[in-house]
């Protein structure tokens, strides 16, 4: 590359990143600040005399609220990821090593499914767990989530398990496994960017999830964090605690950053994997 070329790339580099980190940044340099000073009209971007140290992020984790809330959302997303995991996966091993009548629609209204919509299903929903009793309840947001969530897992998954070749499977069952066995120890952890990138997109929906959070539950009992963070309320309730509404987001993407650092090239692994052939 020529010189200008190289600094064209650098500079386009720097304004997207700049353009992704700014709101990131804003709202760490928010939640640092007074919130008396900033309900008072505090500008600009650094908390200048504004600045509180860690006093909001204390004020937020010692609310009972915010804490209930972050169990909710671990407890709900952890058992919707798992349950739509195991589920996907035998799913997807049958639609995709299975002859069947019917299996290219059973994968379009999967594909529908999971463009469906969410604010249409809230009204139906809403009514439907009243009568049943799964209103404000963890099997009443985890159902929805697992939802929408098991057929773009069934999507990935299945292209997963095409791509290996079924003579592994034979292999094994010519050495004396069952098809169980085959499938348990040969085929899923040959799909494991697969499986594992299913996980990450089931768990980030069911975290990030407001609109069932905020629709399904009336109290602290399900209502998971993002839901939460919407009832959070100062002095004076028409003023929202800006300060503290950004500490608590900041404390509630916590979770989802140390697993994106832990797992990045798990995450990668599985997003780029079957891009390319041979």
């Amino acid at each position: 590359m020529k010189p200008l070329q190289k600094v064209g790339v650098v500079l386009g580099a720097l304004l997207i990143l700049a353009w992704c980190l700014l709101p990131v940044a804003w709202i760490l340099s928010l939640s640092l600040k007074d919130p008396n000073a900033v309900a008072a009209g505090s500008p600009g971007f650094l908390p200048g005399d504004a600045y509180v140290g860690f006093d909001n992020y204390e004020l937020v984790w010692d609310n009972d609220q915010f804490r209930r809330a972050i169990l909710n959302s671990i407890g709900i997303s952890l058992i919707a990821t798992l349950l739509s995991v195991i589920i996907a996966t035998l799913a997807a091993y049958a639609i995709a090593r299975l002859e069947f009548k019917g299996k290219k629609f059973v994968l379009t209204m999967a594909l529908v499914i999971a463009m469906f919509p969410v604010v249409s299903l809230v009204g139906p929903l809403f009514d439907m767990w009243r009568t049943v009793g799964l209103y404000d309840t963890w099997p009443g947001l985890i159902i929805p989530y697992m939802s929408f969530t098991l057929p773009l897992a069934i999507w990935t998954l299945s292209a997963f398990f095409r791509e290996i070749p079924w003579e592994m499977e034979q292999a094994a069952q010519v050495d004396g496994a069952t098809a169980w066995q085959a499938f348990r120890k040969v085929i899923v952890p040959l799909a494991a960017p697969g499986v594992f990138t299913a996980a990450i997109l089931t768990f980030f929906f069911a975290w990030n999830d407001f609109v069932f959070g905020i629709s399904l539950t009336s109290t602290e009992t399900a209502r998971p964090i993002p839901a939460a963070l919407s009832f959070f309320v100062g002095a004076d309730p028409f003023n929202r605690p800006a300060s503290l509404l950004a500490a608590g987001a900041v404390l509630s993407t916590i979770p989802i950053v140390i697993i994106v650092l832990l797992f990045q090239r798990k995450i990668v692994a599985g997003l780029t994997s079957g891009a390319v052939k041979g």
